[in-house]
């Protein structure tokens, strides 16, 4: 069975197209790709910690996470965004279960380095794949909030990239990143030019030449350990645009594909 893992960042779920969640059914239906799905939810988060009154920081981009932190982390990630995920699934005709990393002890997590400044925050040490493949052989998309446990049962906040990343790696499946950008891209005259295909060499150079920055150099750097463990492809697609992601897994020039330097490039 050929799997991808399409993340969703929280910032974007507004945004998506009224196709998106049909292109995840008919990628489904269709069989020859299984979608996983994990998700994000930053923004919200954010609304609800200051909802109720909970304080947090940020540190090198994480978020400190203290044990009331996670509280309202999961409450978020696991209840509302993963239901209303769900929910649109339903409504475009399609049979999804929402799940957090806890589930089924779906994702281990041990905490990152450096966490004794960031709390509770994680990275994923285990895949548990049987629980995936069971869900995705009855015919079930898989919807699954960043969270894991230890071995002693404590909860882990986890980056939502590097936890798609981690299942997609686990499971030599591509991975696809739904932004609301049309890819990496650089603007010539006011236009923005898209870099349909990449490999590690031409990010590193546009990473160089700050083309890639901010916020979209820790997305690129997953990738890129992603293709170094099994991962066939990694990209970024629009979300945004009318049937972008089935028109990029069916092979058209949409949003940007990430190689490893030695495939032979389409087009």
């Amino acid at each position: 069975m050929n799997y991808v893992v399409i993340k969703c960042g929280g910032s974007v779920f507004e945004q998506l197209s009224p196709s998106f969640y049909q292109d995840i059914i008919t990628l489904s239906q269709q069989g020859e790709w299984q979608p996983i799905i994990v998700h994000g939810g930053g923004p919200y988060i954010s609304e609800l910690l200051e909802q109720t009154g909970v304080t947090t920081q940020f540190v090198d981009g994480l978020r400190v996470t203290t044990n009331d932190v996670l509280d309202v982390v999961e409450m978020a990630l696991s209840g509302s965004i993963n239901k209303q995920i769900v929910r649109q699934l339903h409504q475009s005709g399609g049979t999804a279960i929402g799940l957090s990393g806890v589930d089924g002890n779906l994702l281990g997590a041990k905490p990152v380095a450096g966490s004794e400044q960031l709390g509770f925050v994680g990275e994923v040490t285990a895949v548990n794949t049987a629980f995936i493949q069971s869900l995705s052989e009855s015919q079930m998309i898989p919807v699954i909030a960043p969270i894991g446990l230890d071995q002693n049962s404590q909860r882990y906040n986890i980056n939502a990239d590097m936890a798609a990343s981690a299942i997609a790696q686990a499971l030599e499946a591509k991975l696809c990143f739904i932004s609301d950008i049309p890819g990496i891209y650089q603007e010539v005259n006011g236009e923005k030019q898209v870099f349909h295909q990449l490999d590690q060499e031409q990010i590193q150079a546009l990473i160089e030449k700050e083309v890639i920055f901010g916020g979209m150099i820790p997305k690129v750097h997953s990738a890129l350990a992603a293709l170094e463990e099994n991962v066939p492809e990694v990209s970024i697609v629009n979300g945004t645009r009318e049937n972008g992601l089935l028109d990029f897994m069916q092979g058209e020039a949409v949003g940007t594909r990430i190689i490893r330097k030695e495939e032979v490039p389409y087009g």
